[in-house]
């Protein structure tokens, strides 16, 4: 069966069709179901569905840029217009959004989405700018950038958005979803994963000299972390001996980018 909302290819639209799936990737917020929470990319809202049995009372809200998904959901889920004081159907593109404006103040809230394939990268950046609100960020999106990012020391998969989020979050890769439940079905296995906000306030290092170490040493990584870190010293500057200079970027923990940030910052 086709659905009613046609997939357009340059928004990366692949429709979940699975409701055991759907379901199954809306429970992974129910520890969280007195936060309100924003959907990106709904659709024709396959997995809203779910969430809003578990978020009502106007604590739901969507994100959506294609019009013609914007007005299905409109038409078919009544729930968001019996909400006076907002409109919860919000089209646009997530990442030009201002998420403080959708949840205003300063409390927590939470992100789910069937992520776009072309942007879930560019989304778990944002949910970084907002680390100190998005206290849970959980969804779909393809099955290597999930494995990606929940990906640990000393594996090939270890990259810049593994460290970066693991830093603030504890990641779970939860589980894998085949391309058969998508119309249309995309060439490649998605991956479901979970980031729950962890108790980390401070790294205890210059956070903006730390992401800089993280993509520069990333950015070489078939270099030594002291060969990738050159480019940032100053003239002159020599680093002192440690055992995290002859490794490279995706061996090092969270804590060892905190150590390495801590021996450059002085030779800056």
């Amino acid at each position: 069966m086709k659905p009613e909302v046609r997939p357009k290819k340059a928004l990366g639209q692949h429709f979940l069709t699975d409701l055991g799936v759907a379901e199954r990737i809306a429970a992974t917020l129910d520890d969280y179901t007195a936060e309100p929470v924003l959907e990106i990319g709904p659709g024709m809202g396959v997995l809203t569905r779910f969430l809003l049995p578990r978020h009502g009372g106007g604590r739901l809200a969507v994100a959506e840029i294609d019009r013609e998904s914007v007005d299905y959901l409109r038409r078919n889920f009544p729930e968001f217009a019996d909400d006076a004081s907002a409109d919860r159907i919000i089209e646009g593109d997530f990442l030009q959004m201002d998420l403080d404006a959708i949840f205003p103040g300063d409390g927590p809230f939470c992100v789910i989405g069937n992520y776009p394939y072309n942007i879930s990268s560019q989304i778990f950046f944002k949910v970084l700018d907002y680390k100190d609100r998005i206290v849970c960020c959980s969804g779909m999106l393809q099955k290597e950038v999930a494995e990606r990012i929940a990906a640990g020391p000393g594996t090939k998969a270890r990259g810049i958005l593994s460290v970066l989020l693991q830093a603030w979050y504890d990641v779970e890769y939860l589980f894998t979803v085949d391309e058969h439940v998508f119309c249309p079905p995309p060439k490649v296995k998605s991956g479901v994963i979970r980031l729950r906000r962890n108790g980390v306030t401070d790294l205890g290092c210059d956070e903006r000299l730390f992401k800089t170490i993280v993509k520069a040493t990333f950015g070489q990584r078939r270099k030594t972390i002291r060969n990738s870190l050159k480019s940032l010293l100053a003239p002159g500057a020599v680093l002192p001996d440690s055992p995290l200079l002859s490794l490279r970027p995706e061996q090092l923990s969270v804590a060892q980018f905190v150590e390495l940030t801590l021996l450059t910052a002085p030779l800056r």
